[in-house]
């Protein structure tokens, strides 16, 4: 397996790489949050299972019913300039919440908010970290 892809003009990460680098720090970004708040519970008899199962759900509602609601909810997201984006993940993970049952749950809004907050900062440093292999292995070839 390639780490690096070359397209016509442009590079970039194996898609599985790219996958597993992000469900490592979401992964993370749960068993951070679970260990310092009360209000968010995963089931800690296979913490690192749960976690990863979460983020699969997450990951897997992403990418089929966040573009639908994202799609809907764009009057009201253009109405408050961007800031109703985040209760969209917030309803994602509510949803997660509901499907895992005693497995993991979210007894608090705010915190719902906060562990959205957290992912997308995630993201934004995962994104980063591909970025910077990236520009190494342009300046290699």
């Amino acid at each position: 397996m390639q780490l690096i892809i070359k397209e016509k003009n442009k590079i970039r990460i194996n898609r599985f790489v790219d996958w597993i680098i992000h469900m490592i720090g979401y992964t993370i970004v749960f068993i951070f949050v679970t260990s310092f708040f009360n209000s968010i519970y995963i089931d800690s008899n296979h913490l690192i299972i749960w976690s990863t199962i979460i983020v699969l759900l997450i990951y897997i509602m992403n990418k089929t019913i966040k573009p639908v609601l994202v799609t809907l909810t764009i009057p009201i997201t253009g109405l408050t300039l961007g800031l109703f984006y985040p209760c969209i993940n917030v309803f994602i993970l509510k949803l997660v919440d509901w499907l895992l049952g005693k497995h993991f749950q979210i007894k608090n809004l705010l915190i719902a908010l906060f562990v959205a907050i957290l992912l997308s900062i995630t993201n934004f440093i995962m994104e980063r970290i591909i970025e910077k292999i990236i520009e190494k292995v342009k300046k290699y070839e």
